[in-house]
């Protein structure tokens, strides 16, 4: 059965710090819809928890972080000139996100 963990006050503090950090980074205007979200990942080799942040800004992007939001920090962040290849092309079919 799927339900939904109640967030601790600082889980979503780092939410929306990492929230906020990557308009910043990417200049992304208010209205811009960001999503920050801690997974599990039961892969061989992948860390136990990872933040996954998606944007769309025109088109979806995406990129993850491999620790949990916690402990993600501003330099974790791709740079701003990477914008156009974390987008997703439209019609592709990407598990992660």
């Amino acid at each position: 059965m799927l339900g939904f963990i109640k967030k601790s006050p600082e889980q979503l503090a780092a939410l929306d710090r990492v929230r906020e950090w990557t308009r910043e980074r990417f200049a992304l205007a208010e209205d811009v819809t960001i999503l920050v979200s801690e997974v599990a990942c039961m892969l061989p080799g992948c860390p136990p928890l990872e933040t996954v942040i998606v944007f769309w800004d025109g088109a979806r992007h995406h990129f993850k972080v491999f620790k949990p939001v916690a402990e993600v920090e501003h330099d974790d962040l791709p740079f701003a000139w990477l914008k156009d290849a974390l987008a997703v092309p439209e019609g592709a079919d990407c598990e992660c996100c």
